[in-house]
């Protein structure tokens, strides 16, 4: 098992209850997962998608933090494909993970599992790398460049958890910087509101691009719950530039208020004066604005309203119902689009070179 940094870990883990499939230990990853929590309670569970007492039951919002902290989950990736993306990567990856030890006001993650997102690890770590493997050696040499990256195919692997939380608990993560950095045409690609530095021990060569994501300082604190400061972040971009990984910026998500583009103004100056010239010239960075859903903004009002108070603003938002039937709201049409290309052109102004490789 890698180094686990014991300040970080202490801080955002205590585990004291594995939730675990049967049969679990049938996976070398499994074991050194329960051997570095020897003392955590064991409990079997059919299925690391359905577990009793902690998906779906609402009286969890309470004990939203709590769960993250302590519970662990250990399953195996039954379905093995990678999903065309074609914004931050051209992949999606397997999943080596689910959920996070960090507690985002805004994740996604939670409307799928309900009430409770602790992380979810898969044991079956051998499966997934060779099938990654196979996958990107049939894609053969990409023909030609996209907004995605101008020669790999980029393969996201922290779309259901954060990588660098993940790296916490087991070796997955370690295992896929590896795998990319050997893999010819083919590169890593995850975001990040963590600074995990056991990770500049590694040996990427090029062939994983962490996103950090970055918001200003003000709405960050009120709503990245558990992570990362923002200027922690930009701080270490230089640190993992020098590692040899590729480092892009994930301006995500933008929340509007009533400063938010003086704010916005503020983080990218301290982007420039805190980067070096290496690190600025190969930036890129992705803007998203926030999406924000019904249901989670009601269990966010049982564990955290006050960050709802930024999230959830009815006079500036419009609904919008899924594909899977859920309502989300995003800001309005018209004002979302004059909103995008203020934030777009700061970043021109401020972080000149910083090539935005999509905005919505």
């Amino acid at each position: 098992m890698t180094r686990v940094p014991a300040e970080l870990t202490d801080r955002l883990l205590d585990v004291r209850r594995i939730y675990h499939e049967r049969d679990i230990e049938r996976f070398p990853r499994a074991r050194e997962v329960l051997g570095r929590f020897p003392d955590a309670e064991r409990i079997e569970v059919l299925s690391h998608q359905a577990i009793p007492g902690l998906h779906g039951n609402a009286g969890a919002v309470e004990d939203w933090v709590r769960n993250k902290r302590e519970v662990l989950v250990l399953g195996e990736k039954k379905s093995l494909a990678a999903r065309r993306n074609g914004r931050s990567a051209d992949w999606i990856a397997p999943s080596t993970a689910n959920g996070c030890a960090m507690a985002c006001a805004y994740c996604y993650v939670p409307r799928r599992k309900g009430y409770a997102n602790p992380i979810t690890v898969f044991a079956n770590i051998e499966a997934v790398l060779g099938y990654l493997e196979r996958h990107a050696g049939r894609q053969g040499v990409k023909p030609e460049p996209n907004q995605c990256d101008p020669v790999d195919w980029v393969y996201d692997i922290g779309e259901n958890s954060d990588c660098s939380a993940d790296a916490l608990v087991s070796d997955n993560v370690r295992d896929l910087v590896d795998l990319y950095a050997r893999l010819p045409h083919a590169k890593a690609s995850f975001a990040t509101k963590l600074v995990n530095r056991d990770l500049l021990a590694w040996d990427p060569r090029g062939g994983t691009r962490v996103r950090f994501s970055l918001m200003p300082e003000g709405p960050s604190r009120a709503v990245d719950v558990r992570t990362s400061r923002v200027r922690d972040r930009i701080a270490a971009i230089d640190d993992f530039v020098e590692a040899g990984y590729e480092v892009h910026l994930n301006l995500s998500p933008v929340i509007v208020h009533e400063t938010w583009l003086a704010e916005w103004a503020e983080l990218l100056e301290q982007v420039a004066d805190g980067t070096s010239a290496r690190s600025r010239a190969q930036l890129a960075a992705e803007v998203i604005f926030l999406t924000h859903n019904e249901e989670l903004h009601e269990v966010n009002l049982g564990w955290h309203p006050k960050g709802e108070e930024l999230l959830w603003r009815p006079d500036l938002q419009e609904a919008k119902r899924s594909q899977s039937g859920q309502v989300n709201v995003r800001y309005r049409t018209g004002w979302k689009g004059r909103w995008v290309r203020q934030l777009t052109d700061l970043v021109e102004d401020k972080l000149p070179g910083c090539r935005i490789r999509y905005a919505f």
